[in-house]
């Protein structure tokens, strides 16, 4: 999951490394029963946040039970994306950590490649032994897209966030004490509310977009930019148009507004607060020219030293035809 690349930088943290020993354990008495069950996919019945470590327990309650592993900038790096039902997973290995059952898994909805693996909980899907048939993918119209995406304005910024209203499941799976003192907001965020760039457009497309700006990058087809200036791009682009790069991704609502998710984007104020706001178009377009090159496929060169950005069109009105309205 890829976003702002220099807010990454500035915001990393120590993360959690499982030891190799664990890993090399939990694996084998993983790969030993897997090569014994019968029932090697699962189904997502509920939103069901995917890790790239094992260790949730680690990650929500740590040795006190309370503690939320967050990096600098309030977010949890572990997580990858939330799956939202019906996803289909195969399950790779089956891991026991105490009374949890984790599933190492691959699923043609998140297919990035990872060194550590991606993982659920078990208790949010159901297991089945023939293979099924995939989530089905259909885009909604433009209004509802439109509206959802402006519905989720002011929502808070989540690395991995694509389900702003959150994972209820959360605090029954992994309970927090009964203890008064804890904040109400830091519950909230225990639920893994909010959205992150790509999450937004994912969320509003009901999961027909890819969840990923490497993806992105190349969804749909080339608005042609190269060597455009503000005013020229704002009479070639339409609404849905996805402005991006890998890092980032931004949505245009019309031609004078456009809808985004970000990390840190409130330069006038300290820490790393963010969030879903609407933007006037042209002043976005302004702030990208000032550091980004305009191209029409994200493989063209650019100068050397020099970033650049691609818009895609990807919705087409044809589309409307074949969802529910």
């Amino acid at each position: 999951m890829l976003e702002e690349n220099s807010q990454i930088e500035r915001c990393k943290n120590l993360m959690f490394f499982i030891s190799p020993f664990f890993l090399g354990v939990a694996g084998c008495l993983g790969r030993q029963r897997l090569e014994e069950y019968s029932r090697p996919y699962a189904i997502a019945e509920i939103p069901t946040p995917v890790l790239n470590t094992p260790n949730f327990s680690f990650v929500f309650g740590g040795k006190d039970g309370k503690t939320l592993h967050l990096d600098d900038c309030g977010q949890i790096r572990e997580l990858e994306f939330i799956a939202l039902p019906k996803t289909v997973f195969k399950i790779e290995e089956i891991i026991e950590n105490g009374k949890l059952v984790i599933y190492k898994i691959t699923t043609k909805d998140y297919p990035y490649p990872t060194e550590k693996g991606y993982f659920i909980d078990s208790r949010f899907v159901k297991t089945v032994a023939k293979d099924p048939p995939e989530r089905p993918k259909q885009c909604p119209a433009k209004e509802i897209i439109l509206r959802n995406l402006i519905s989720a304005r002011g929502s808070i910024y989540t690395w991995g966030g694509n389900y702003r209203k959150g994972v209820p499941q959360m605090l029954s799976f992994y309970p927090l004490p009964a203890d008064s003192s804890i904040p109400s907001e830091f519950k909230n965020r225990w639920m893994l509310p909010g959205l992150d760039c790509s999450g937004l457009l994912y969320e509003a497309t009901n999961g027909y977009t890819p969840r990923n700006t490497n993806s992105l990058v190349n969804f749909g087809e080339s608005v042609q930019i190269a060597g455009l200036g503000i005013d020229q791009i704002l009479q070639k682009v339409e609404s849905l148009d996805i402005i991006v790069w890998q890092g980032h991704a931004m949505i245009i609502l019309d031609k004078g507004r456009a809808i985004e998710s970000r990390l840190g984007q409130a330069k006038d104020k300290e820490g790393c607060a963010g969030g879903v706001r609407i933007r006037h178009l042209k002043e976005l377009l302004n702030e990208i020219l000032k550091n980004r090159v305009p191209v029409d496929h994200y493989t063209d060169k650019v100068e050397k030293g020099k970033e650049k950005f691609v818009i895609r069109r990807w919705y087409y009105d044809a589309y409307s035809g074949n969802v529910p309205g």
